[in-house]
C-alpha cells in the first residue's frame, strides 16, 4: 500500500493548530472554504473543491476517527475518488522548542498513481497553508490556494 507522508514545524502551540484540524471553521481557513458538516468524532465532514466557475471539481466525504486533544486528528474517507476511498489522513501533533510539528500521514492508497503524486504535492501545498493560517491568521484554502497543474 502506497503513503503519502509529510512533516512541517509551526510556530504555535499545539492548540491553536488541534483547533484548526478538529473544527469546521479551522479546515475552512486553511484546506478549503468549502468545508460543512460536522467535526465530533463518529460524525462526518464534506469537503468541495470548485474550479473558478463554481463547478465542482472534487468533493470528499470523511468520517472524523479521532481527536486527541493538542495530539492527533484521524479521518477515514467514505466518499470521494475511489483512490481515496477506504484511505485514513492523520494528524499528529507534537510539541518542540517553539514549534508544534504536524507529523501529516495519508494511508492506505491501495496503489501509487499519478493521482497520488498530485495529491502529495496538494497536500504540501494545503499543509503550509495550514502553517500561514496558524502563524499569520490568515490561509490560502482552495480556492484561493497554489495551483500545481492542469487538475486543479
Amino acid at each position: 500500500m502506497a503513503e503519502i507522508i509529510h512533516r512541517v514545524g509551526i510556530k504555535a502551540s499545539p492548540d491553536k493548530v488541534f483547533r484548526a484540524l478538529s473544527t469546521i471553521e479551522g479546515l475552512a481557513g486553511w484546506w478549503t472554504e468549502n468545508t460543512t458538516g460536522v467535526s465530533d468524532v463518529g460524525k462526518t465532514m464534506t469537503f468541495q473543491f470548485r474550479d473558478p466557475k463554481g463547478a465542482i471539481i472534487g468533493e470528499f466525504e470523511m468520517e472524523v476517527l479521532k481527536q486527541e486533544p493538542f495530539k492527533k486528528v484521524q479521518w477515514t474517507c467514505n466518499s470521494g475518488p475511489v483512490e481515496w476511498v477506504g484511505t485514513e489522513i492523520t494528524f499528529d501533533l507534537k510539541e518542540e522548542n517553539e514549534f508544534t510539528i504536524v507529523l501529516f500521514g495519508h494511508r492506505n492508497w491501495k496503489d501509487s498513481y499519478e493521482f497520488t503524486a498530485h495529491c502529495s504535492t496538494k497536500w504540501a501545498v494545503f499543509l503550509m497553508s495550514l502553517k500561514e493560517l496558524v502563524e499569520s491568521g490568515k490561509g490560502r484554502p482552495a480556492p484561493r490556494d497554489i495551483k500545481i497543474d492542469n487538475w486543479n
